[in-house]
Order: structure tokens, then C-alpha cells, then sequence
């Protein structure tokens, strides 16, 4: 999810990880689908409906008492209370300059890095992913392939490889 902070537990195969995100995380999503990338209320709407339908239990909440004691990004500090009290092993994100002292219990990693640290864990594994995702979404391989490389292509030159 390239939109948003998120924060993850490496999990045993056949998961890989484990995701979650909070109510603000998603307002933040939904702000940047609208302003910044053009998204109509209802594909704003529609992204929002299918996590949470695909991602029930993904919802962090009893955070906020530590928002206020985050050293990063004042903006971003409900991001790493959520990620300390859920004890995420990683918050990924694009925004790494905001997290910026983080914490020692919590790695943040941008989106190539972890994904990455994934291939090199299990690319059989990461590769079976890509091709579920991309059949549940419609797509061909290659074309998931191709926008993701937008977004991660040092990731993808890998998967590609």
C-alpha cells in the first residue's frame, strides 16, 4: 500500500507478514487519494472499503497515550505510537525523513527495503504473492509488475531477475 504508513509483523509462511493501520492512517489515505492523486469519492471510498474488508482485524487502537512521548515528526508521531503499542517489527513507509529518530523497538524501512528483505527471506514465497495479487485484482502478472515499478523498481528488477 504505497499510500499510507504501515506497520508489520514478519509472520510465518504462508503470511508473510502481518498488517494494521490505524483511523488516522486511513484518513490520511483517503486525503491523498482525493488531493493528490485525483481519486473520486468513490474510488477513495472503495480503496478504504476493500482493506478493510480484505484486512478485518488490521485496526491498531489504545495508541494514543503515547502519541506525546514519539520523538519523530510531530505530524507522524500517532504512526509510531501505533506501531510501539501494536510492538510492529516495522513501519513502512515512503516518509522515512519524518521518522527521523524513530525508536529501538520499531525498524521503519521504506517499501523497496522491506519488500526486499521479503524476497530474500523466501522469493518462492514472494513471487506466489505477486502472482495471487495480481489474479485477484484482474491483472496480468507483468502489468502488476510494471506499476509496482513505478513505485519500488529496484524491488522489482529482483522479482524480475
Amino acid at each position: 500500500m504505497p499510500l499510507a504508513d504501515t506497520l508489520l509483523r514478519l509472520a510465518e509462511p504462508p503470511s508473510l507478514y502481518q498488517v494494521r493501520w490505524t483511523d488516522e492512517i486511513l484518513e490520511e489515505v483517503r486525503r491523498t487519494l482525493a488531493q493528490s492523486f485525483g481519486k473520486s469519492r468513490e474510488a477513495v471510498l472503495y480503496r478504504e472499503s476493500a482493506m478493510r474488508q480484505f484486512f478485518p482485524g488490521a485496526l491498531v487502537a489504545g495508541y494514543e497515550d503515547l502519541i506525546a512521548k514519539m520523538g519523530n515528526h510531530p505530524k507522524d508521531r500517532h504512526v509510531l505510537a501505533a506501531a510501539v503499542a501494536w510492538r510492529a517489527d516495522y513501519l513502512v513507509t515512503f516518509n522515512l525523513k519524518d521518522f527521523r529518530p524513530a525508536t529501538d523497538s520499531v525498524a521503519v524501512s521504506g517499501p523497496s527495503a522491506f519488500l526486499t528483505l521479503l524476497w530474500a527471506s523466501d522469493p518462492t514465497l514472494v513471487r506466489v504473492r505477486l502472482r495471487e495479487q495480481a489474479e485477484d485484482i484482474g491483472i496480468p502478472f507483468d502489468l502488476l509488475l510494471q506499476r509496482l515499478a513505478k513505485l519500488v523498481p529496484s524491488f522489482v528488477g529482483l522479482v524480475r531477475g
